[in-house]
């Protein structure tokens, strides 16, 4: 199932056509074709089908948690950490992005007049569903995931290397769109990542070349922080990770999920 968080954008009853103005109120959803159908429930307790329903051009789609924290794991990709001059971590690689760094699908990526270069990084997402805390060695991680989704881990990566921590780097407004959706039903083990930059190819990886496995992360995570429901965890960018520029388009591909797509500007003030 494709949960969703969106917007319905407003028809004036004298118009055939639809407006740029949005409903302010954020609803859940389920996708199927090009049908939203509202859902019921929430990340702990599951989703069952509403009475509303709307056409996939009548919403506005929005990341699909407000998550409390975004937990990214670097260079767990061999590949990725090879290409930027690193060794394999022995142990998964954590660091934090802000939520302020959350925008939606379609919206502008802005890169900041701080860095002179700002990289794609494309990554499969984990949704947390229900409250985990220092889970055990071997214990199923299952029950504490929600579903899956796309995230693209934007990265000032000259400041990443000149701060030697990645605070800043990687914690930028509009440094984390995901989305569009969170799939409930996904197989990890069949999953593969793209990244497209302008429609050109850039990065390519079966989920399977993680050198952590989703099931390693959220235990070692666990083992640091409470993960709460709506959490969202970056597992990591293959190799190929690359600069953008004003007016290109990002697209992050997740077999089975879908496509996360935003366009880049540059910072105006």
């Amino acid at each position: 199932m494709k949960i969703c968080r969106f917007q319905p954008l407003v028809i004036p009853a004298t118009q055939s056509r639809i407006t740029t103005e949005i409903h302010p109120a954020v609803q859940l959803g389920f996708i199927e074709g090009d049908i939203v159908h509202e859902a019921d429930g929430d990340f702990q307790h599951g989703f069952k089908s509403g009475k509303k329903m709307w056409q996939l051009k009548e919403v506005k789609l929005l990341p699909p948690s407000a998550p409390s924290k975004i937990v990214c794991v670097g260079r767990n990709y061999s590949e990725h950490a090879a290409e930027l001059g690193n060794d394999v971590p022995k142990e998964p690689l954590i660091f934090l992005k802000p939520p302020s760094a959350i925008i939606a699908p379609e919206e502008p990526i802005v890169m900041p007049a701080l860095s002179k270069r700002v990289d794609y990084e494309g990554e499969i997402g984990v949704i947390i569903g229900r409250a985990c805390s220092r889970l055990a060695d071997g214990e199923d991680v299952k029950p504490f995931i929600a579903g899956f989704t796309c995230v693209n881990d934007v990265t000032a990566r000259d400041l990443q290397k000149s701060d030697g921590q990645w605070t800043r780097g990687k914690g930028f407004d509009t440094f984390c769109p995901f989305g569009p959706v969170m799939e409930t039903q996904f197989d990890l083990r069949a999953a593969t990542v793209e990244t497209r930059l302008n429609g050109t190819r850039k990065q390519f990886a079966p989920a399977t070349e993680m050198i952590f496995s989703v099931d390693v992360i959220i235990r070692w995570i666990s083992q640091v922080m409470t993960l709460l429901p709506g959490d969202l965890i970056a597992t990591g960018t293959p190799a190929g990770v690359g600069p953008v520029q004003a007016g290109d388009v990002v697209e992050i591909v997740v077999s089975g999920i879908g496509t996360l797509r935003n366009p880049v500007t540059a910072q105006t003030r």
